[in-house]
């Protein structure tokens, strides 16, 4: 049965239409309007919160932190500094994404380390012969994304401090309505924007202070189906949309490595062994992965003509579909698309999809399939450069 995250108490009375999605065990909120267009417009007009407690959240501590990491995680731990985060993929032994997330460094002993699925045993795995702890805190610690153009002034406001000198992929402490909190410059909507740790007994007060200073800046709650346009106008993958974790792989289909989902620029092989490392390697010797991951842009005339031959004016859906539909290149199936919908800011039809390397550079023609009223077509589309929408102030 799914709970309430410690900001249910607010979210609740704010969820007009009590739109809910189950999220790792907990009430998720879809939409929090009668429409999510004004929760994204919150995200990349003004200022909106986002309740991420729901992911799952790890304080490794000890001697052998970085050590520990460093056995799992594809990128070079020992360069993560104090103060700092690392987005990260972490592997199987074949080379397969189990999952991807964020590792802060609190201490010198001591880490944050985030994900979508549970990680507790995988790392109490890894952690055979080191001097390490490793303590499942999702439960005690709240997530509240501060993200948008005026986050930074709703948390100055907040908390009384200058946050110009955080920088990107960088984590400080401070405190908020008298609740110890860690901010980290991160998000999931690539535009400027926090992430703000809490403890759960404080949550609430937090999100009190947030809505009492925010109102000078058109603060809102924003749920699930605003997110989701936001992460993939940035180019951003999900766990179980957009690839699968390979501990729920069903398939080698369902198996992807780092190098397919647009994660290759995170591995590093100059560094200690770790999970995965060598199937990596013969991957990479071997000329990389038959399937890539792209950015389409789909042709609007395609779509309205599509819907034209039914009779019917030209729409397409303002949430993101997850569902995975067929890529065509010379007249057969040579992929498919994730994700896929309409970006409001960019005025275009985008799609995440995965293609063999030779479909891969940017300019490439290729089809997606499109339905309408049960009758299949397929729209041109093209591949672009990601991600779809770069803004300056996200790395400001």
């Amino acid at each position: 049965m799914s709970v309430g995250t410690p900001f249910h108490p607010r979210a609740a009375a704010m969820n007009r239409k009590m739109q809910w999605r189950e999220w790792a065990g907990y009430f998720a909120s879809s939409v929090y309007a009668d429409f999510h267009d004004i929760e994204y417009n919150a995200i990349r007009e003004a200022a909106a919160v986002i309740d991420l407690s729901p992911l799952y959240k790890y304080r490794v501590t000890g001697p052998d932190a970085i050590r520990l990491t460093d056995r799992v995680i594809t990128r070079d731990a020992t360069k993560l500094g104090v103060g700092q985060v690392f987005y990260t993929p972490w592997c199987d032994e074949h080379g397969k994404v189990l999952d991807d997330g964020t590792i802060h460094r609190i201490s010198a002993d001591e880490l944050l380390w985030t994900a979508a699925d549970p990680q507790y045993r995988w790392l109490t795995m890894n952690a055979v012969g080191l001097d390490v702890r490793i303590e499942d805190v999702s439960e005690q610690l709240a997530c509240l994304a501060l993200q948008g153009p005026f986050s930074r002034a709703v948390l100055e406001a907040a908390s009384g401090e200058d946050f110009a000198g955080l920088k990107y992929f960088r984590r400080r402490d401070t405190v908020i309505a008298g609740v110890s909190v860690g901010i980290s410059r991160t998000g999931y909507t690539g535009d400027l924007g926090y992430e703000i740790w809490i403890p759960a007994d404080g949550a609430t007060a937090v999100w009190d202070r947030l809505f009492e200073v925010g109102q000078a800046y058109a603060i809102r709650p924003a749920g699930m189906y605003a997110l989701d346009v936001t992460r993939v106008e940035a180019g951003l993958i999900m766990l179980e949309v957009d690839y699968t974790s390979s501990r729920h792989a069903l398939n080698p289909e369902q198996n992807y490595s780092p190098y397919e989902i647009g994660l290759g620029k995170l591995v590093t092989f100059d560094k200690a062994d770790y999970v995965g490392k060598r199937a990596l390697a013969a991957e990479v010797a071997a000329g990389g992965p038959e399937r890539r991951l792209v950015g389409l842009q789909l042709d609007w005339n395609d779509i309205e003509a599509a819907f034209s031959a039914q009779d019917l004016p030209p729409a397409i859906s303002a949430y993101i579909d997850r569902e995975p539909v067929p890529v065509f290149a010379e007249g057969r199936q040579v992929g498919k698309s994730t994700s896929h919908g309409w970006s409001p800011i960019l005025k275009q039809a985008v799609a995440l999809a995965f293609v063999p390397p030779r479909y891969e550079k940017p300019g490439t023609r290729l089809q997606v399939e499109w339905t309408v009223e049960g009758r299949r077509g397929r729209v041109n589309a093209t591949v672009v450069e990601m991600p779809f929408l770069d803004l300056p102030r996200k790395r400001a």
